[in-house]
Formats: structure tokens, sequence, C-alpha cells
């Protein structure tokens, strides 16, 4: 286990090294720590050597000049110049934040953007300033159709962030496929078995087996006409709106080509709950909402838990004990120490 302390600090430094600018550093760092420090470690630090050799290739641009363009009212679209995701989103939510301030709802399409990580990040990032929060993006081809046996839609994530009173945001963030593609590589890392029914191979036969999964089923199993369906909606959102490439036409996260900008298109949009009801009727709706839940007779051996609350038990843990380490991860380390010439972020 390594501290989330001195694993933000190696993160940071090692960006700063291999070319990028402090903004691109930190919020990089900040969206794949909020990740590994949630327990979503598909899409948390273990990203970093890709987004280090995204930037050294030119496939990302470490120094950005991100755009807004406005026509007026409540819609706003960000030029992110190929930026890192995570930094062209969080300034995407928070114009977003800032429309919404003002005329009660914020919408900010984004373009030229790049893999932006653990969507729920954004939608968080809102909900911590006391907004409702949406964030989705498309990616590249990885998640097959309903009956489908080819590639067609990627992951296509749907975050969604609702401040609480006194309390952890309702936190939604799920791929529409039946498990994102970065579990994938982290459960061959991790010499560990795909669940049933999630995964196939370059036939459209289902497959357990993490090295011989060439495309993912859609979220639903029986019913993946629904996951394939809200995949859809994302990739509207995201791609259509924005006027970026769709998923089926987007280069490979995982290369070969690390110097041709991928070209992404990524939409939030953020609301502010008493523009429509007052804030204290927001308030005790909510806590209604969720004391109904929590308390929801679960069924023998189980729990019945609220969007986001799996995660907030994992996050108090590793606030204590740090964050694990993939044996992958552990070697993109090391080599980034020895080359850094930085230290360990365990042997502070």
């Amino acid at each position: 286990m390594a501290p989330l302390a001195g694993v933000e600090r190696f993160s940071r430094a090692v960006f700063l090294a291999s070319g990028a600018d402090e903004a691109t550093a930190d919020a990089a760092t900040r969206a794949m720590l909020h990740a590994s420090r949630l327990g979503v470690d598909s899409h948390g630090i273990r990203l970093l050597d890709h987004y280090v050799t995204a930037i050294a290739g030119g496939r990302v641009n470490g120094r950005p000049t991100l755009r807004f363009e406005e026509d007026g009212g409540a819609v706003c679209r960000l030029n992110a110049d190929h930026a890192h995701g995570a930094l062209a989103t969080y300034r995407a939510m928070d114009r977003a934040i800032e429309l919404a301030d003002r005329f009660g709802i914020g919408a900010v399409s984004i373009r030229d953007s790049s893999h932006f990580g653990a969507a729920g990040a954004y939608a968080l990032h809102a909900a911590g300033r006391g907004f409702i929060g949406l964030a989705v993006c498309n990616s590249d081809s990885f998640v097959r159709l309903h009956d489908g046996a080819s590639r067609f839609h990627g992951t296509n994530p749907i975050a969604f962030g609702v401040p609480v009173s006194g309390d952890n945001p309702w936190l939604l963030d799920m791929a529409t496929s039946a498990i994102p593609y970065n579990r994938v590589k982290l459960y061959e890392s991790l010499a560990r078995p795909l669940p049933e029914g999630t995964a196939s191979d370059a036939h459209g036969i289902d497959t357990t087996h993490p090295s011989e999964a060439e495309m993912l089923a859609p979220l639903g199993a029986a019913f993946g006409f629904k996951g394939a369906g809200l995949a859809g909606l994302v990739e509207i959102l995201s791609a259509v709106l924005s006027g970026m490439t769709l998923s089926f036409d987007i280069l490979p996260m995982g290369g070969p080509d690390m110097a041709t900008p991928r070209g992404l298109g990524a939409f939030v949009l953020a609301m502010k709950p008493g523009a429509f009801v007052p804030e204290e009727t927001f308030n005790a709706g909510m806590a209604r909402y969720l004391e109904g839940l929590r308390t929801s007779p679960a069924r023998a051996g189980t729990q019945v838990l609220a969007p986001g609350d799996r995660e907030w038990q994992v996050a108090a843990l590793r606030d204590r004990d740090g964050i694990p380490l993939d044996p992958a991860t552990l070697q993109a380390f090391h080599r980034f120490a020895e080359r850094h010439g930085i230290p360990l972020p365990f042997e502070e």
C-alpha cells in the first residue's frame, strides 16, 4: 500500500518531469486519485504510465491553451486543444457551475479532448460545490451491441452527482458496458478471471480470460439492449453534439499510434437545486429519499446501499491505509523514479 499524499506528490512530479504544465499535472493527478481513493482502481493511479506515454508521444498536449466559446445563455463550448481529459473536464464543469449559478442550469460541450478517466470525479466536483453534476464521454470502440459480434460503442460512462446536506454526495459512476475496459487490463495484471458474461473473444463468444477479451458486453446481460441504448445516449451527447469522432472511428487507447490526437468529445451539465425548489425543500427531499433507501429491507446476508456508499467506505479505509499498487503499476513507478530521480511514494 502507498500513502495517498505520497502518491499525489509522486504523480505530480512525474508529470512535470515528463513535460506537462502544472495545470495538467494537478488535474490528471486529482482525477486518478479520486478513482484510487474510492476503489475504482481500473481508472486510478495505474493510468499514470499511459498518460505520460501519451504526452511524450504527442497524442495529448501537456501544455494546452483551452478556449471557451459562448453565445450567451446557459450553453458553452470548450475547445480543449487536445488537453488531458481531466484538465478539460474540470475546467468545463467549473464553467457549467458558473452558468448554473446564473441561470439555474449550465451545459458545456467539449471538443478535442482526450481520455478523462473516472467520470465520477467531475460529477463529484459539482456536487461538492452544491450543484447537481452530470459528466459523460465517449471512447474508442470496444463494446459490442446487444447480440452484436463486433466492437461498436466505447465504454461510454455516465456519472451523476447530487449534493446531500451534512453527508457525502449521492454519486453514480458507471460504464455502459458490463465492465470498463481498464478493468480487463487490471485483471490481466492481477492474473484474475473476468466475471461471466462481461467480455467476448474476437468471434463474439463469451470469455473470462482477460488476454482473450477482444470486446466487452453491453450492460444488462440478457437485457443488454438497455446498456447499448445508454451508450448511444452518451455517444450523442459527447460526440455528435460536439462534432467530434464517433467511437468506432476513434484511434485505440492502447496505441500503437501515440502521436496522433484522438479528438474525443465530452459533455458536462450542472444544475442549481435552489433554482427549481427552495434549498430546504431539496435538502429535506434528499434526506428523506436516502433514509428510505438505506433502511429498506435487504435480502438475507446483504445490505442496501445508496450510490456512492461503497465508495465512501473504501475511501475511509484508503485514507488511513493508503492505496494498492498492482504489479504493472509498481514496475512503472520504479521506472519513473529511476528515470527522473524522484523518491518513490513509500520511501518518504
